[in-house]
């Protein structure tokens, strides 16, 4: 059975392209376009990691992290921040607030899978 991954990006040829990488790797997708819209597709199903941007309108990724991680059955799955953000800052805030990991955009889908790969179990 595959593994389920969210993507949560403001822009929709970046959910694309992760999508993409991810497809090509077996994993299944679920999409949203900003940190609330994800919050609203956490309804129990089971999800083994979420890649989320930061600067995102309606609710940013740390907000975002932060939210989840309040949620009893999403508090431990691994999340990668996925952004063209490289303030310390802003890695110190989502680390803090529960992100696993940081991939720089533009990035290459081999550095996002390797991300994946240490963070979700076969």
């Amino acid at each position: 059975m595959a593994k389920t991954i969210m993507i949560v990006d403001d822009s929709a040829s970046m959910r694309q392209v992760i999508g993409i990488a991810l497809k090509d790797a077996g994993y299944d997708l679920i999409e949203a376009g900003d940190g609330k819209e994800a919050l609203s597709k956490l309804d129990g199903t089971k999800i083994h990691l979420i890649v989320s941007d930061i600067n995102m309108p309606n609710m940013d990724g740390i907000t975002f992290v932060k939210e989840v991680k309040q949620l009893a059955k999403y508090r431990f799955t691994p999340i990668i921040m996925l952004t063209t953000e490289v303030n310390q800052a802003k890695k110190d805030a989502a680390k803090e607030a529960g992100a696993k990991a940081w991939v720089t955009k533009p990035f290459q889908p081999k550095t996002l899978l390797e991300a994946v790969s240490k963070l979700i179990l076969p």
